[in-house]
């Protein structure tokens, strides 16, 4: 199966078909997660990682959770 990357415009025409918000498969569970805690970035940092996130469609604390992950299975190696 081949699938296109759609541009904003596409995607919002697609998803407002009622017929393509049939969710697919299984629900996904999110693992537990602790309690939130503060993290400081300087203003240029932040708004890269706000940017990034928008790219990637998740929220910031999702991108975050990404990028930790990363470097955490980097370090493991």
């Amino acid at each position: 199966m081949t699938t296109k990357k759609m541009n904003p415009d596409e995607d919002y025409e697609f998803y407002a078909r009622p017929e393509n918000q049939v969710p697919q498969g299984p629900p996904r569970r999110r693992s537990r997660m602790t309690e939130p805690f503060l993290v400081r970035l300087p203003p240029a940092t932040l708004d890269e990682v706000r940017r990034r996130a928008d790219e990637d469609k998740r929220s910031v604390s999702s991108w975050i959770r990404r990028a930790v992950e990363h470097e955490l299975d980097k370090q493991a190696q």
